[in-house]
């Protein structure tokens, strides 16, 4: 009965808007109000501060002059609201028809507006932890997606790009992680759209994944917030465990002439290094020390020096080491890469319609062949006044990213890296015959770029219809409905001079097609009573289903490689999925403030999902907030070297659902099962009705502060998280039928701290810098699990109770005895053999600390940034190495690498390198933690240098404004990891990350492109 009742409220709030439209006969102008906004000091216009008549959507922006002008259906006297960014904001009474308005400087930043959960708020009054990052100061980088330049711009939260691939999956933290099962990756909000971020992709490129975010046009956007508390992501209740991103595209304003804006780059990029490996020569030798070692060894494998392999051809050998060629494939799979982008936009608007039109074209080569990434995006977005108190608005936003791909990652067959760096460099890619053939088990390098065929094909729509009334004055009544709909279209072809495609070709394909359609309701109050007391009050619910369907076909055994089509194929199998899920949301939260000192939050959310048990689907998530501007009290109000000092507290619980599939609760069956020829059912997947929701609880406690009148600007954070429920698949005995079943079995802790400082350091004679400077912590612990789980490669990741996640389970090697040139290992259990029992957790992937350093620099019309980012006291696993220095155990072929040149030769040598050994396997024993490296790394991201033309310049030249720029990406890098890149990680599974196989560094890259405004 109660449902029926919240049904019924909900539709007749939505009928509320069609009755306003229906009563709006006409525009009636009762005052026009003429007017100017200057700087209370200099008397200067301020231009583009807006001003809004109170208790109406009626809103206009101040011109060049600092003038403004209303025609209004409101009967003056009425109170005005005037915000400008860096100005405290100003509610004046207008009462005759021309006024004059004076704003005073604020503290820097303190008056910025930034966009929380189903609103807006002046950062003075946050409680939360916001962070807002300008998309303009990262935008130049060169990476497919918005997240992946987000890197070292925002305290607390940890981005890896895993990848030199542009497009591809990037690792975002924020603070710490919180599941072993479920989806660590935030929440993503575009325009009040909740999009998918997870990849579609479903044909194997190495354990790679593509990015949903790259669809995303960083030009269109405005502005990026990270919510990161309970308090700032509680309204998003089920999303929230994870942080949530919210994403602001922009918008024209009203009153503004139209305004064209032209972007254009153009660049290179390429590898900073590349593996150093052996040459022919080198190679051979290591080669024949093998073959003689393993025979002092094992006497009865007859392997001496008179039968080495290289030895003279007249004894039948292949030559002598120093007669061998090398043979450079790394070369050949490596380029420099091109660079190009292209944006056009037009905005502007009239008194009732505001508008902005965006088109964009991004195209970006990988540095290794044939890997490209383009995107092409139209961006538009239309707000509409239709009287004084009802706005209707649409966000559209459409997308066509093509990627042709590559296995960058794990795999030999395919495996661009495989080929290139494991094939020996003293084999000739051509057999006796000349024929171009593969070796070492690997796919011939010329071969394998000449023919390779993996590409996808991704269409995006995001898009939100919104209408904003005002019921009453301080009443707002917001209705939404969203989409997010994505095709995904991805083909391969091995054809016959390649290993998959060996016995007839192979071709594969997959149509992905995800929809989410997002209904939404919220109702806002705001009210200020005398000159003290203010509150909000906002409910609202949230109704949305995603659903996934996908097509996938195989075919095996073509007439020729002319024939590239499935239907083609000798043999084809196929398989087709679908899967659906829904989400009802309630929440509401309000807000009091008393005299700008003391603020107050509480919020509660209520999520009802249907992935859960049948009385399970509904989580309740409550979070409250305080804060306690000190600067406003007396014994502070009039101190000149504190501008700003506030004190704040939150408590909070957020939920995930997200990574578990959408029937994890249900028992499951497949009518894929054949019986005798015919079709039959059988059991998928075991039932648990009592699945229920993974639930984190937060706290935080923080300091804002500014001094000397906002010169100087820091922000602390401390913060602990722990997440009950945890979202884990659990084994099963195989005599049930079943491998496992999701279940609540985990809980997880993070604790840590974040710390931001923002200083101008000199502001004078036309010369500014000011600089921002953020670190952060976060330590992670597995706090229950009954069972250890291994994940990543050889199991070189751990998850068990008491430690990390993402552990290192390795060997740990002691040193190399200096007398027989074998490893030692710590022999933990002490049996005197080293076994899987001595494998023990030796680091894990999580810094000490990171975060990011950024220095601006201007004067008169020349602009200089430079930005860097670091971490400190992460592990990462050199898996290359291992393949590279482990031909001994492994295959005499693999003993690639130049540090194998290091290795011990004779009895009194000290190194860390055993000898080539093809019978010990303890000197190449696979999980040793010699290959365990430190990934710590300080790193130049990007460097900016740009100049405005003079407006008299400009403007001869037909345009208002023209800047011209150069920039630089991943200009040094500074680490003691052997590899190509710290940050390089073979899969994107979050289980497996931080183990560096087959995977192209990030590019440094040059770029210059001009600013054009018309």
């Amino acid at each position: 009965m109660k449902k029926r009742i919240l049904l019924l409220i909900w539709m007749s709030i939505l009928l509320i808007p069609a009755g306003i439209f229906a009563q709006n006969t006409g525009a009636t102008i009762n005052s026009n109000l003429s007017g100017r906004i200057l700087d209370d000091k200099t008397k200067e216009p301020l231009i583009g501060a807006s001003v809004r008549i109170k208790g109406t959507t009626h809103g206009v922006i101040t011109d060049t002059e600092g003038k403004f002008y209303f025609a209004t259906g409101q009967k003056l006297p009425y109170t005005l609201i005037i915000n400008y960014i860096g100005y405290e904001s100003k509610e004046i009474t207008a009462s005759k028809s021309t006024i004059e308005i004076t704003l005073r400087g604020d503290s820097k930043e303190l008056n910025e507006i930034v966009v929380v959960g189903y609103g807006t708020q002046e950062r003075k009054n946050l409680i939360g932890s916001i962070t807002k990052v300008n998309p303009s100061e990262v935008s130049s980088i060169p990476v497919g997606s918005i997240d992946a330049q987000l890197q070292g711009k925002v305290s607390g939260v940890q981005i890896s790009s895993a990848t030199g691939v542009p497009g591809e999956a990037v690792n975002v933290r924020v603070r710490g992680a919180t599941s072993i099962n479920a989806d660590n990756d935030p929440l993503y909000v575009v325009d009040g759209v909740f999009i998918n971020s997870n990849s579609l992709q479903t044909i194997g490129t190495g354990g790679k994944a593509t990015s949903p975010i790259a669809d995303l046009n960083p030009t269109d956007i405005q502005s990026i917030e990270v919510l990161k508390d309970a308090e700032a992501t509680a309204l998003y209740g089920s999303r929230g465990a994870n942080g949530v991103i919210l994403i602001t595209t922009k918008r024209g304003n009203f009153e503004q002439a139209p305004k064209i804006n032209v972007n254009a780059s153009f660049g290179q990029a390429k590898a900073t290094k590349l593996w150093e490996l052996t040459t022919g020569p080198e190679h051979a030798q290591l080669v024949n020390e093998w073959w003689i070692n393993t025979g002092k060894d094992t006497p009865s494998l007859n392997r001496t020096v008179a039968n080495r392999p290289f030895r003279p051809v007249s004894e039948g050998g292949r030559g002598l080491p120093e007669e061998q060629q090398t043979y450079d494939r790394l070369s050949e799979a490596f380029r420099t890469a091109t660079l190009q982008s292209y944006d056009v936009s037009l905005a502007g608007g009239t008194k009732t319609t505001k508008y902005y039109i965006g088109g964009g074209f991004n195209s970006q080569e990988a540095i290794l062949k044939p890997i490209t990434f383009n995107r092409a995006s139209f961006k538009v977005n239309l707000d509409q006044k239709v009287s004084d108190k009802v706005q209707v608005g649409v966000s559209n936003s459409f997308s066509r990213t093509y990627r042709n791909q590559a296995r960058a990652g794990d795999g030999p067959q395919g495996g661009l890296l495989q080929a290139a760096l494991h094939t020996p460099t003293y084999l000739s890619p051509y057999n006796e015959q000349g024929v171009l053939v593969g070796r070492a088990g690997f796919d011939n390098l010329t071969l394998l770029l000449e023919n390779y065929d993996v590409h996808s094909t991704s269409l995006r729509y995001i898009g939100n219809l919104y209408v904003d009334a005002y019921l009453l004055p301080n009443l707002k009544l917001r209705s939404s409905w969203g989409v997010d709909y994505n095709n995904y279209n991805e083909s391969e072809y091995w054809n016959t001079f390649l290993l998959l495609g060996a016995q007839g070709g192979l071709a594969t394909s997959s149509i992905s097609q995800f929809t989410s359609l997002l209904n939404e309701q919220t109702l806002t109050y705001r009210q200020k009573l005398g000159d003290k007391h203010s509150f909000g009050i906002v409910v609202g619910n949230t109704l949305q289903s995603d659903v996934l369907n996908r097509t996938y076909a195989e075919g095996r055994g073509f007439a020729n490689n002319s024939f590239k089509i499935i239907s083609s194929a000798a043999t084809t199998i196929s398989s087709q999925n679908w899967s659906k899920s829904n989400l009802a949301s309630f929440f509401a939260k309000a807000d009091y403030n008393f005299d700008g000192k003391y603020l107050f939050n509480v919020s509660l959310r209520a999520d009802g999902s249907s992935r859960f048990g049948t009385d399970r689907k509904w989580g309740y998530f409550p979070a409250v907030g305080a804060a306690w501007r000190l600067k406003q009290e007396d014994f502070l109000k009039n101190n000149t070297v504190i501008s700003d000092l506030k004190l704040k507290t939150s408590y909070g619980i957020v939920g995930n659902q997200n990574g578990i599939g959408n029937f994890a609760s249900q028992g499951l069956w497949t009518g894929g099962a054949s019986y005798q020829g015919s079709a039959g059912t059988a059991p998928q997947q075991l039932a648990n009705p009592d699945l229920r929701w993974e639930k984190t609880n937060q706290f935080n406690i923080g300091i804002d502060a500014a001094l000397l009148n906002g010169k100087i600007a820091f922000e602390f954070n401390y913060y602990t998280k722990y997440t009950r429920d945890g979202l884990l698949q659990l084994a099963l005995p195989s005599t049930t039928g079943f491998a496992n079943y999701w279940s609540n079995a985990a809980e997880i802790s993070n604790k840590g701290f974040e710390f931001s400082i923002n200083t101008t350091n000199i502001q004078q004679g036309g010369f500014t810098w000011t600089s921002n400077l953020n670190i952060a912590q976060n330590i992670n612990n597995i706090e229950k699990l009954e069972n250890p789980l291994r994940y990543g490669s050889r199991d070189l990741i751990l998850q068990q109770q008491g430690t990390p996640l993402y552990s290192f389970w390795v060997y740990k090697q002691l040193y190399v005895d200096p007398q027989t040139g074998n490893v030692v290992y710590e022999d933990v259990n002490k049996d005197g053999q080293i076994t899987v029992a001595d494998r023990q957790i030796v680091g894990s992937i999580w810094p000490k600390f990171f975060g990011g350093f950024t220095n601006n620099f201007s004067y008169k019309g020349f602009e200089v940034s430079a930005f860097l980012a670091f971490q400190y006291g992460n592990k990462i696993y050199n898996h290359n190495k291992f393949f590279g220095e482990g031909g001994g155990a492994r295959d005499a072929a693999r003993i690639i690498f130049a540090s194998n040149l290091a290795r011990w030769q004779k009895p009194g040598d000290i190194t860390d390198v055993p000898r080539p050994d093809g019978v010990n396997v303890n000197n190449y024993r696979d999980g040793g933690s010699r290959w365990l490296e430190d990934g710590s790394f300080l790193r130049l991201r990007s460097l900016n240098v740009g100049y405005n033309l003079p407006k008299s310049v400009a403007k001869k030249l037909g345009a208002e404004g023209i800047k011209v720029f150069v920039n630089g990406t991943n200009l040094f890098l500074i680490t003691k990891y052997t590899g190509l890149d710290p940050e390089s990680s073979a899969s994107s599974d979050q289980n497996a990350q931080g183990i560096d196989l087959g995977t192209p560094p990030q590019p440094r890259s040059f770029q210059a492109g001009f600013n054009l405004t018309f």
